[in-house]
């Protein structure tokens, strides 16, 4: 997925060539590590003192000591190829490592009834078939019509643009799904992946996650997730990486003006805080933001009706954050239904309370809940009366546990809405003028908003700066499956 250095400038490529990066996310980074790589002579420009965009941590002092905060659960699954090769590039794969089998313990909070999501070695459809069948939260008839559904789904292109106008729901219930089966299985992952309700949600994205998930590979749904701090991953060892590769990491530095220069250059006006203002040129310029700061530094002309940026919507994501002076929970992770409560991580070891002379025999869980627009405003206090007693309900060793810390994290525009009719509002990498071009999870990567459509967008933005300016096929940043 990476040209080699030298065959670029044997090629007779600009060797030294400039490209600024803007933003220093997930597609900032993938796209100033794979413009240098290529030979170009890169800056990366972020406004915020790190790296890792919405993915990221923080420390906290509390009642334990000093932990390591994520600011969301993040995961990702074995078919995201393009974030498996980021981890690779920044040398973290060892730190995020996959399940080897796809293992999803599902308590259904109504009768506390156990189930359990499980892949096998089988091939794809049967590889889920023994856990479908023993599924206890969903009757005998309700498990027969998910098979069917599946079948179903399977037959659809994600890429038909009909499939964008049409809302999730709509299609499951055609299919016979009820509202049960809906909870129980296709809300349960579709939540998680899309940060949307199966009404709120395009069913193209939708055919998209289930079909790339759990029907294209028996392993494709494998799941990983962090087991250090993100920030070591997404900042620490991605700053490494960048360095290494020759580009310049200008952090706390935000773009506020983007031009072209007579010669056809871009010119970069960028506000350094103490520094004051600084205009950096280059022939290439990675614009990497969220759609509203992208649409606010566009040039006029830059992509047909360019306000559609501004119709791209936003889903919150909301995190709760729990210490208890024991463990409660025996598993690294579990789904909930018939509460409130959706996804909750056991963050003890990768938050350093284990290691913490105040944390032995703690717990830290964190509760992850996505499509949060009920909740994201609740005052903590509030929210701690809501979902300590659901905890306590799902984890009777939590009933009579005491609570060491209890805190929140919000991310109000965690994710680009995945609505009906929103594929036709995400702008591809290339824009109309030569040089410019655009990445981010929210543009058009056929992706949810994902760390996968980050990167994934960041390597094709960099595909279609390296065509414009005549790599041969062969030198381009590989597509990934």
């Amino acid at each position: 997925m990476r040209p080699d250095r030298h065959d670029a400038h044997e090629a007779g490529r600009p060797d030294g060539a400039a490209a600024v990066v803007i933003g220093g996310g997930l597609a900032g980074i993938t796209a100033a590590l794979t413009l240098a790589d290529a030979g170009l002579r890169v800056t990366l420009v972020e406004g915020r003192p790190r790296l890792g965009g919405l993915v990221f941590s923080f420390r906290r002092e509390s009642a334990a000591g000093e932990l390591s905060v994520d600011n969301g659960q993040h995961v990702y699954l074995r078919c995201c190829t393009a974030y498996d090769w980021f981890l690779g590039r920044v040398g973290a794969r060892g730190l995020v490592p996959l399940q080897d089998r796809m293992d999803v313990p599902v308590l259904d909070a109504d009768g506390l009834r156990l189930g359990r999501l499980r892949r096998t070695a089988l091939p794809v459809p049967l590889h889920l078939a023994r856990s479908l069948a023993t599924y206890p939260h969903l009757s005998l008839a309700e498990r027969a019509n998910v098979g069917r559904a599946a079948l179903a789904l399977k037959k659809l292109d994600p890429q038909d643009p009909r499939l964008d106008g049409v809302d999730f729901a709509s299609w499951l219930r055609r299919h016979g799904q009820s509202p049960r089966a809906v909870e129980a299985l296709w809300d349960l992952v579709g939540v998680a992946t899309l940060n949307a309700r199966a009404g709120d949600a395009s069913l193209g994205l939708a055919a998209m996650v289930f079909k790339t998930g759990l029907l294209s590979d028996n392993s494709a749904a494998d799941i990983g997730w962090a087991r250090v701090p993100l920030g070591e991953v997404h900042d620490t060892l991605a700053r490494e990486a960048l360095e290494k590769a020759g580009v310049r990491v200008e952090l706390r530095t935000r773009a506020s003006g983007l031009d072209r220069a007579a010669d056809g250059s871009w010119r970069v006006t960028v506000d350094n805080g103490p520094h004051g203002r600084e205009q950096l040129t280059a022939g290439t310029v990675v614009l990497a933001l969220p759609q509203r700061e992208t649409h606010g530094l566009l040039p006029a002309g830059s992509l047909d009706d360019q306000d559609r940026l501004l119709d791209i919507g936003t889903a919150p994501i909301l995190n709760l954050h729990v210490v208890y002076d024991r463990p409660v929970l025996r598993k690294p992770l579990f789904a909930a239904l018939g509460s409130p409560v959706q996804w909750v991580f056991d963050r003890t070891e990768s938050s350093g309370l284990a290691a913490l002379p105040g944390g032995a025999g703690s717990q830290y869980l964190a509760v992850s809940q996505s499509a949060a627009q009920d909740d994201i405003d609740r005052p903590v206090a509030e929210l701690r009366e809501r979902y300590l007693p659901e905890l306590a309900r799902l984890l009777p060793a939590a009933r009579g546990a005491g609570v060491r810390d209890f805190f929140v994290t919000r991310e109000r525009t965690a994710t680009f809405a995945p609505a009906p009719g929103v594929g036709r509002l995400r702008p591809a990498a290339r824009t109309q003028n030569p040089g410019l071009y655009l990445a981010g999870a929210w543009t058009a990567t056929g992706w949810p908003a994902t760390m996968e459509s980050a990167v994934r967008s960041g390597l094709g933005a960099v595909r279609e700066a390296l065509t414009e300016l005549g790599f041969p096929q062969g030198q381009l940043p590989q597509e990934v499956a």
